[in-house]
């Protein structure tokens, strides 16, 4: 007599379905373990930016004690302080080109200073001093503090990815070009920029040229340089109040 099939014999499954069935667990868990690590490494990096942004706080706060007390210690001795000279100017264009001349027109051009209400942060050194003179008609400038330089990157801060401009929405976008540099949040940035540290250029090339409005209550006189009642020139540490009003 024939054997009897059994009621509870399991289905045989096919070798290419179970092999399917192993590629697909193994690519599940390989890409489990990458986003366990990526959060792991993300919540590293957000506690290093933290620390970052601790550690310049602490050297601002240090440098403006620091600027106190010399003027007290100055002063109880009958003497003036004299601060250190600035590093970096903030430049605003405020003419346009009609009437240029082809060397001031080219000067402009290298500053980045393309349209009217541009913006761009200067490294001071003996050749761009030259250079902000012979434009002087043409833009304003002067010494930003901490505030002017973080409120700018933060409100009207642009970067240079691939000869695209990219908004700074995220830390990723500056650590992807600036990463090798050091340079991984905004931060670091501005931190670079106000400072003038040794990665200025970097920072400064990455920064694209800031586009500002008409300052509130408009200009004075563009015609007449700041001195005489205008608004062209070297204005000091009073282009912080032209950079708030244009904001």
């Amino acid at each position: 007599m024939p054997a009897a099939v059994s009621k509870e014999s399991k289905p045989i499954i096919p070798e290419s379905v179970l092999k399917k069935r192993r590629t697909k667990e193994a690519i599940a868990a390989k890409q489990a373990a990458k986003q366990e690590a990526d959060q792991k490494a993300a919540a590293a990096k957000k506690t290093e930016i933290f620390e970052r942004a601790e550690r310049y706080v602490k050297e601002y706060r240090a440098q403006e004690n620091d600027s106190i007390r010399f003027r007290r210690e100055a002063k109880a001795a009958g003497n003036i302080h004299v601060p250190a000279e600035a590093g970096v100017v903030i430049v605003v264009r405020i003419r346009g080109i009609i009437g240029v001349s082809p060397k001031v027109r080219k000067i402009l051009q290298l500053l980045r200073l393309r349209q009217i209400n541009n913006s761009v942060f200067v490294k001071l050194n003996a050749a761009t001093v030259k250079m902000l003179r012979l434009v002087e008609p043409y833009v304003a400038y002067g010494y930003p503090n901490l505030k002017t330089v973080r409120e700018l990157i933060y409100k009207r801060g642009f970067g240079k990815v691939n000869k695209q401009r990219i908004p700074i929405s995220d830390n990723s976008v500056i650590e992807g070009t600036l990463g090798k540099a050091g340079i991984i949040c905004v931060e670091d940035l501005i931190h670079e920029i106000y400072t003038v540290g040794p990665n200025f250029k970097a920072a400064n090339n990455f920064l694209w040229p800031f586009k500002l409005s008409n300052p509130n209550g408009g200009f004075r006189q563009k015609l007449l340089h700041f001195n005489e009642g205008g608004d062209a020139g070297q204005r000091g540490a009073k282009i912080n109040a032209l950079i708030k009003r244009m904001l």
